[in-house]
């Protein structure tokens, strides 16, 4: 079961913050997979970079002339064209600046569907070991504002960090055309600015790994809150609960508190060197022209450059830290895209498709081990044989392994040691897709999705046909309670625990398994609900092998054979009948079941 990320896992991830690293492009040539299949859109706003900084750059010397050629010399007459130009090129640039936005807009967000679709099919695949140690809200970071920060560099950062650099240069040029020694009494502040931007870069890239990393837990936090809500109001928990998500929350708060004045430094430090570079320019720029060798027009427009060119440097710092954002959201969605839980022990899936033998056992276990954790087994050299159309149950104490044994033979666990047949042959041969049409578990973990009644028993699976949904909600008393065209809201709150059941059972009816598993199903069913399926049940089971896993013994006394496990071992095997007069672990359940049956005043006779 999942659980919230404390202490160790924020520890974990400050101390992988700390770790010094800048611009990756290893990150980059990653992401770009994601962007390379929408490369037109992509080149076509490259092509418009050139031309918005040609026409960011024309303003200040169509200014220059207007100064220059018609105010100082009175020509006033030449003014109108030089304004209707200056409207002409700002109107060009807005428009080339839109279609910019747009294509480069379209081209990022296309990427970044592409690439939470790649992160969610990853995750799908995943076994669920993996999902019993990391909380819930840690992946839906990944997947939801993860993502979101790439696209966000991409479209806030990336490109427009290009375009910024293009426009830098042309800047740079017209300058030195226009007077050198201007232009370099600008550039001087350029060796201060690199080491300001050096300065800051590894602590904004250690915040905002932390920045991701608290918000991780935020959401960690609140979605086992929602998850256990009950459980909350019920026992009066609601304060601790407060108390812990406003933890989380202030750990947030500090840590991009941080990040915002590392953030607001940098932008001042950037402003103020821009306004004492245009001081300088007025200062010697005024003493040139009173020599003769400024025009005021010219420092007029050399003004203008200069603040031009501090504009894309002073954004520099909110474009660096986007980009920051992006590298360690980057680090950690390709982390979990790195992340693979093989079946070390799974034979290769060859092409041509495994042949079950009809005369082989419905299902043979030979000497099988199986632990969750390494040194703890749950199975400890399990054998055991079905037989075609014989049901056995499973029982014994908590934890004795009965539950394990239904992951294995469904292979959402991997078993460790010794061999597992499906009709003789081996379970890993199988493709996963055919095994789990072969194999149905039914749990008492019931689980619906939002949508329909259909739509929860059919499972956008093709050979789920209308007429055998029918007939599978008919079997089990479904229809009797529910049209099948019923809205179903998420979990099915609007459901009753039989109801969800019932659909439960239509869902396994409905495909009609080679092999039926029988996790205590019934478990939160309701005695009407109960009475209603076991007719199905019971026909479902017939002809086919089943195994039943039961903690209430009064659910197995028809079945033909009773396997019993202790600490994942097979300790006895025979009839209810045969167990009962053996005097063994069996017997002695069933008589601590039936004792608390008697107990308990509303109970009914289990033997």
């Amino acid at each position: 079961m999942s659980q919230r990320p404390g202490s160790e896992s924020i520890a974990r991830g400050e101390a992988a913050a700390r770790s010094p690293a800048g611009f990756d492009g290893r990150l980059v040539r990653r992401i770009w997979r994601y962007l390379k299949p929408h490369r037109k859109h992509l080149l076509l706003a490259l092509l418009l970079l050139p031309v918005s900084s040609a026409l960011q750059l024309l303003p200040p010397y169509l200014l220059k002339l207007a100064i220059d050629r018609a105010i100082v010399p009175r020509h006033f007459e030449v003014l109108p064209g030089l304004a209707i130009g200056l409207v002409l090129v700002y109107v060009l640039d807005h428009l080339v600046g839109f279609a910019h936005a747009v294509v480069l807009q379209l081209a990022g967000q296309r990427a970044m569907h592409d690439l939470r679709v790649v992160v969610h099919g990853h995750l799908v695949r995943l076994r669920c070991a993996y999902f019993d140690r990391t909380p819930a809200g840690r992946l839906i970071t990944r997947v939801t504002n993860d993502v979101e920060s790439i696209a966000e560099a991409f479209n806030a950062g990336l490109v427009s960090l290009v375009g910024d650099l293009v426009t830098l240069a042309a800047i740079v040029a017209v300058m030195l055309w226009l007077d050198a020694r201007l232009a370099a009494l600008t550039f001087m502040v350029l060796p201060v600015l690199l080491a300001v931007v050096l300065l800051f870069q590894r602590a904004l890239r250690r915040a905002y790994r932390l920045i991701r990393q608290r918000l991780a837990h935020i959401n960690a936090t609140l979605q086992e809150h929602i998850s256990g809500m009950k459980v909350i109001q019920i026992f009066g928990r609601e304060r601790e609960a407060e108390l812990a998500f406003d933890e989380a929350n202030r750990s947030f708060r500090d840590v991009y508190r941080g990040a915002i004045r590392y953030d607001a430094a940098l932008y001042a430090l950037v402003e103020l060197l821009g306004t004492l570079t245009v001081a300088s320019l007025l200062w010697f720029g005024g003493l040139g022209r009173s020599g003769g060798m400024v025009s005021f027009g010219l420092l007029v427009a050399f003004i203008d450059y200069a603040q031009r060119f501090f504009v894309p440097i002073r954004d520099l710092s909110a474009k660096y830290a986007v980009m920051q954002q992006a590298m360690a959201a980057a680090e950690r969605v390709f982390e979990l895209l790195d992340t693979d839980e093989p079946d070390l022990h799974a034979t290769p899936e060859s092409g041509t498709p495994p042949r079950p033998d009809p005369t082989a056992p419905a299902v043979e276990l030979d000497r099988v081990s199986f632990a969750y954790d390494p040194g703890r087994p749950v199975l400890q050299e399990l054998t055991f044989r079905l037989a075609r159309g014989e049901t056995v149950a499973l029982v014994g104490p908590t934890g004795a392994g009965k539950s394990s044994l239904a992951r294995l033979l469904t292979r959402l666990y991997p078993h460790d040691l010794g061999q597992i047949r499906l009709s003789g042959v081996d379970l890993r041969a199988f493709p996963l897709e055919e095994l789990r049409r072969r194999v149905v578990v039914l749990s008492q973990e019931v689980f619906v999705f939002a949508g329909t009644v259909r739509s929860n028993i059919v499972l956008d699976d093709p050979g789920v046909t209308e007429a055998r949904v029918v007939q599978a909600a008919e079997r089990v008393g479904l229809l009797a309670r529910l049209p099948l065209d019923r809205e179903v809201l998420e979990r099915g709150a609007n459901l009753s625990a039989g109801e969800r059941q019932l659909v439960v059972f239509a869902r396994a009816l409905a495909r009609d398994p080679e092999l039926l598993i029988l996790d205590e199903a019934t478990a939160s069913v309701d005695p009407e609900s109960e009475r209603l399926i076991e007719a199905g049940i019971a026909e479902l089971m017939r002809n086919r092998s089943s195994i039943v896993i039961a903690h209430r013994l009064s659910t197995i006394e028809r079945v033909d054979r009773v396997l019993v496990l202790k600490e994942g071992r097979l300790v006895e095997e025979g009839t209810h009948a045969e167990l009962l007069a053996r005097g063994g672990l069996y017997a002695n359940l069933h008589r601590l079941q039936y004792v608390e049956t008697i107990a308990s005043p509303d109970a009914t006779t289990t033997s």
